[in-house]
């Protein structure tokens, strides 16, 4: 989904335990580059380039790709992406989720422990299905850790804002040509509505609402949710609401 002048959406079909849903990674590009925020679920590179050459844009000019987080519907994708890639991609991420993203740590939500206690009533198929998922190998590494309130000089400008809860190294994106938030997981939307973090996904969901307090300081005309999409009415609004009845 076009948001405005270098800024698009891309959605992906994300089929996990046998439910399907959209989820949305963000291309950001100029006359020099394109940025990917995100890498969608593992197995879906072929997807990400038929979007990004479906945009109007090449795939040899991907020059990085920012991570809001480590969990698996956001970074499933990255080492193939950087594996078939005939240029080289620097991956940026903040520092306290590098770890896991490049799989020096176990990732914090899904550990051995969750994944099989998950699975142990899932039929065959889907539980095999969710072991490979979470065995894909994480040979990656970040060349760039970002910080809070960095301004990234990229396609008009890219501020980083440090949004811990969801995962210790979340961050969230505000482009400033577009006036666009990429929210990650630190938000979520349903009917164009702006809410909260998952509660079951989000472990320390007291600082992942103090988080959301920073995103009221930003001239936000758009909002894109991973989890919920696009929205773009009432916007300021609708996070002031939110952050004062934290």
């Amino acid at each position: 989904m076009k948001i405005d002048k270098g800024i698009e959406t891309i959605e992906l079909v994300m089929n996990f335990m046998g439910q399907e849903r959209i989820i949305h990674p963000t291309l950001l590009w100029d006359d020099h580059e394109v940025i990917l925020v995100d890498t969608g679920m593992p197995g879906q590179t072929g997807e990400i380039r038929e979007a990004i050459e479906k945009a109007g844009l090449e795939c040899n000019k991907l020059s990085k790709i920012i991570l809001t987080h480590q969990d698996i519907d956001h970074i499933g994708s990255l080492t193939e992406i950087l594996k078939t890639a005939d240029q080289k991609i620097e991956v940026l991420a903040h520092n306290e989720d590098k770890p896991y993203i490049e799989g020096d740590k176990t990732f914090i939500k899904m550990n051995p422990e969750r994944i099989a206690k998950m699975i142990e009533s899932l039929p065959e198929e889907h539980s095999q299905k969710i072991k490979a998922m979470f065995n894909i190998p994480l040979n990656t590494k970040v060349n760039t850790t970002v910080t809070d309130e960095e301004v990234l000089p990229y396609t008009g400008g890219i501020t980083v804002i440090f949004t811990p809860g969801h995962t210790p190294g979340h961050i969230s994106l505000y482009h400033h040509q577009s006036k666009t938030l990429i929210s990650g997981d630190a938000l979520t939307s349903e009917n164009g509505v702006i809410m909260r973090p998952s509660p079951s996904n989000t472990p320390d969901m007291d600082t992942a609402l103090t988080s959301i307090k920073k995103f009221t300081k930003y001239d936000i005309e758009t909002v894109i949710c991973y989890h919920g999409g696009v929205v773009t009415e009432n916007v300021n609004e609708q996070l002031l609401t939110l952050a004062n009845s934290i």
